[in-house]
């Protein structure tokens, strides 16, 4: 993995090839770093906060100990409900909202990182919300009862009879709308307006 690749916004090149090493050993099939987020304190910041986001979560990576270990808290997209930031007279503070449980935020980051680190979170936040949710794990059985493939045929069918529906709807509105638009410009008096969309409201 090379660091450079996320050095665009002023990270610190040592905490990011660090970071970025070990997250290397934590990365599941098909998970990719998208963005690196770096802490920078106004005095010197010998172990930064980092915060990581990949197509799948977002990594907060905590040093402690004097940074002879590390926290990592991790969140999957389905579990974060939103993110924010607010820039303050150093740096912003970048806070998630997950689903459950209490908020995280870390303070310090640049503001230039914090809008990146914002962006691309609502990206893949948006990209999350676009995956269907997948079938009941009933549904996901390959040996099918005779009682599901009736369901099936049920629900289409019941799609067609909503389909058909929708249809005879967006027709009769498309009348009505014809039928005001000749009332409008005084083509039909107003008792034959009335008597012809008493006809069409009929229909339904």
């Amino acid at each position: 993995m090379l660091s450079e690749h996320y050095l665009s916004d002023d990270q610190d090149p040592k905490t990011a090839e660090k970071v970025l090493g070990k997250l290397s050993d934590m990365l599941t099939s098909g998970e990719a770093v998208i963005y690196l987020a770096i802490q920078k304190r106004p005095a010197v910041t010998l172990i930064p906060d980092c915060i990581a986001v990949t197509n799948k979560r977002i990594v907060f990576c905590i040093p402690e100990n004097l940074g002879l270990t590390t926290n990592y808290i991790t969140f999957t997209w389905a579990e974060v409900k939103e993110v924010s930031f607010k820039e303050e007279f150093f740096g912003s503070k970048f806070i998630t909202i997950p689903q459950r449980g209490e908020n995280i935020s870390i303070d310090y980051i640049p503001k230039v990182q914090a809008r990146k680190l914002f962006q691309y979170c609502n990206e893949q936040l948006e990209k999350h919300k676009l995956i269907p949710s997948g079938p009941e794990t009933a549904l996901q059985n390959e040996n099918l009862s005779d009682d599901y493939a009736s369901y099936i045929e049920v629900k289409d069918e019941d799609s067609t009879v909503k389909s058909t529906i929708k249809d005879m709807e967006d027709d009769l509105t498309q009348k009505l709308k014809k039928l005001k638009i000749l009332f409008e410009k005084q083509l039909i008096s107003q008792d034959e307006y009335e008597r012809k969309k008493a006809d069409i409201l009929s229909q339904l």
